[in-house]
């Protein structure tokens, strides 16, 4: 049984899975953090990454998708830095990591890049909140992937 349970481990435990594995596993870190976007296409993004039979027609469109609600997410945060709006951006940019193309893949892959992201979208609620700790949200996926491996 993997238990992970710091980041030294759980990226590289990240970086031993395929990359539809990753995008699998980047679909259950932002479906953890789901609540705190108020796009409903984030929500079908994560959808298709969780799929391991989604079509590449749903993946492309997923991808495009992401993109949209990215760009529109960050737009919504407006130059004065609404916490609960950027929260929301940095799950629509975790569900994008989550869809990237393989041909794109950069910095430790989809799960990492959609786990930092995550964090950060916690982070930001967290300010607007002024209470908790971002640890949390890192327990939190080391728990989803010993989940995984141990699944």
């Amino acid at each position: 049984m993997t238990q992970i349970s710091n980041d030294t481990d759980f990226r590289q435990a990240i970086g031993q899975l395929d990359f539809n594995k990753q995008r699998e596993l980047a679909g259950r870190f932002v479906n953890n953090v789901i609540a705190l976007s108020t796009d409903d296409r984030v929500g079908r993004v994560v959808n298709v990454a969780l799929d391991d039979a989604a079509s590449d027609d749903e993946v492309t469109s997923a991808q495009k998708t992401a993109k949209a609600a990215t760009v529109d997410c960050h737009t919504r945060c407006g130059s004065e830095g609404d916490w609960k709006e950027q929260a929301g951006y940095f799950v629509a940019r975790a569900a994008a990591a989550a869809m990237m193309p393989e041909s794109q893949n950069r910095g430790g892959g989809p799960a990492w890049q959609a786990a930092m992201s995550c964090r950060m979208a916690r982070t930001s609620e967290l300010i607007d909140n002024e209470e908790g700790s971002d640890s949390d949200e890192m327990e939190k996926q080391y728990q989803i992937l010993s989940d995984y491996l141990n699944g």
